[in-house]
């Protein structure tokens, strides 16, 4: 259990310390890459809602230090997403392929608009247009595209573990 703890520590430092240094001045086709919530929506469906939004708490603290922006706002944009996505791999799409592509591109749009209205209740500039119109799709193409391999490397490193096995679903016999 502990080495688990240590695997997601580790899996979301370097995720917020890559977006905050690497990816956060990358812009391809004007859009950017948003590794730790590709991240973030990875452990969540893997983990579960709990763990989902302990790393989401844990990432976006992460990301506030690194950036200086304001503390707490992308931790609590993160560790709705932890908790919402992990609910869902719970109850309908842990199985599923097209889970972690489906949680991605509405997660993404999601976020956005969060963010967006976080940014209008803290008194900051909002700018809906350039979010919501010039940037969200291509927003939302890059993150499916990063969901691919950074989804298989979180699978391949957080494997189910047998409780995790045993709370998924119930064998039948026969």
């Amino acid at each position: 259990m502990a080495l688990d703890w240590t695997k997601l520590g580790v899996v979301v430092f370097l995720a917020a310390i890559l977006q905050a240094s690497v990816f956060s001045d990358v812009s391809i086709v004007g859009g950017t890459p948003d590794i730790l919530l590709v991240v973030v929506v990875s452990v969540s469906l893997l983990r579960g809602s709990i763990v989902g939004a302990s790393v989401g708490f844990l990432g976006g603290l992460l990301f506030d230090t690194a950036t200086l922006g304001t503390m707490g706002f992308t931790s609590l944009l993160l560790s709705l997403v932890g908790y919402w996505v992990g609910r869902y791999g719970e109850t309908t799409g842990r199985d599923r392929s097209h889970a972690p592509f489906l949680a991605v591109a509405v997660v993404t749009f999601l976020y956005a608009l969060g963010a967006l209205v976080l940014h209008f209740m803290l008194g900051d500039p909002a700018p809906a247009r350039h979010v919501l119109v010039a940037t969200l799709f291509q927003d939302i193409a890059l993150n499916l595209l990063v969901t691919i391999p950074i989804y298989g490397l979180a699978r391949r490193a957080l494997r189910p573990t047998d409780r995790a096995e045993r709370i998924q679903g119930v064998r039948l016999l026969g």
